[in-house]
């Protein structure tokens, strides 16, 4: 016994030495593709989701110095005004503003949408990027499953609400951050909101599947409007989402050198956000700025379409 556990430690030893011998070279993979472009802003609006903090705030930052005004959509609106201070702090000529958004609540949503197509004209660029990951069973106001209610139907809904606009501001784009996670999902639409059963990681892998699907049956209806829908895997970022999970909190601190930081991770969404060579590119999936491999259950048309359907009636929207 005594001799397995000295070889376990001996063994620890040597990966966590090999780690810290390579991780410049470990780094530098780990950082993935970065956004080559350098096109202007100027006079463009973006409305970016769940921006307070890592990858949203990142990418709120990035466009907001290309010119764009930037509104920066947040549940808590205090921290969304602390990220929109600092980036102002950073670059003063930034225009980045902050708004209410519970996508836990179809209320907020309407509320947000009406009050954003009375005083916005235009909107070029659309993200949705906030999101939960792993948490504890919750429903949200309308009693839909916390993963599948804030990560696909509340930004189902959104788009609904704002794709007029989209189509009037087109070219027009919208991206969908998803997961390499949604290789892992299924949608089970015989108990879409895991009452049945409920495993934190198959229902963030499961609203995942359901960003990518969303993205292509999306990309589908919009063809010769020019507005474009891609979805993109921004990478294992050393990010907050984990704070639900003290197991991947341990194991984000041990394999930190693997990660992306925040600003590597909102490479991929800047590149499908103002690339030039993706102005007609639609329902794509991304990943390290490049397009990246989608599970076979991300790929099926009819399940875009069921799910399409029964997002509309849990809804209760129309969206033709």
């Amino acid at each position: 016994g005594m001799m397995l556990l000295l070889l376990i430690v001996a063994g620890l030893g040597v990966v966590t030495l090999l780690v810290i011998l390579f991780a410049p070279h470990i780094r530098k993979y780990a950082a993935g593709g970065v956004c080559r472009s350098t096109v202007s802003l100027d006079g463009k609006t973006v409305l970016i989701t769940g921006a307070n903090t890592g990858i949203g705030k990142e990418t709120a930052m990035e466009l907001a110095v290309r010119g764009a005004r930037v509104i920066m959509a947040c549940r808590d609106v205090d921290k969304g005004e602390e990220a929109a201070a600092s980036i102002r702090a950073a670059h003063p000529e930034t225009q980045v503003e902050v708004r209410e958004l519970d996508l836990a609540d179809t209320c907020s949503i309407r509320a947000f949408a009406q009050k954003f197509l009375g005083e916005v004209n235009h909107l070029h660029i659309l993200i949705h990027n906030a999101g939960v990951m792993m948490c504890p069973y919750t429903k949200t106001i309308d009693g839909f499953e916390m993963h599948i209610g804030v990560n696909h139907l509340g930004h189902f809904l959104l788009t609904s609400l704002l794709i007029g606009l989209l189509k009037r501001s087109a070219p027009a784009r919208i991206v969908v951050v998803s997961s390499l996670a949604h290789n892992f999902g299924w949608i089970r639409f015989h108990d879409l909101h895991s009452q049945g059963s409920y495993n934190s990681g198959l229902a963030y892998c499961q609203s995942k599947l359901a960003n990518v699907l969303f993205t292509r049956e999306l990309a589908r209806r919009l063809k010769g409007t020019d507005v474009t829908v891609n979805s993109v895997h921004p990478g294992t970022v050393n990010s907050d989402l984990t704070r639900h999970s003290t197991l991947m909190t341990i194991f984000f601190t041990v394999f930190a050198t693997f990660l992306k930081t925040p600003r590597e991770g909102a490479q991929t969404s800047l590149y499908c956000a103002v690339a030039d060579e993706l102005h007609s590119v639609s329902g794509k999936h991304f990943s390290d700025c490049a397009p990246a491999f989608v599970a076979p259950q991300g790929r099926s048309e009819e399940t875009a379409r069921r799910l399409w359907d029964v997002s509309c009636e849990l809804l209760g929207i129309e969206w033709d």
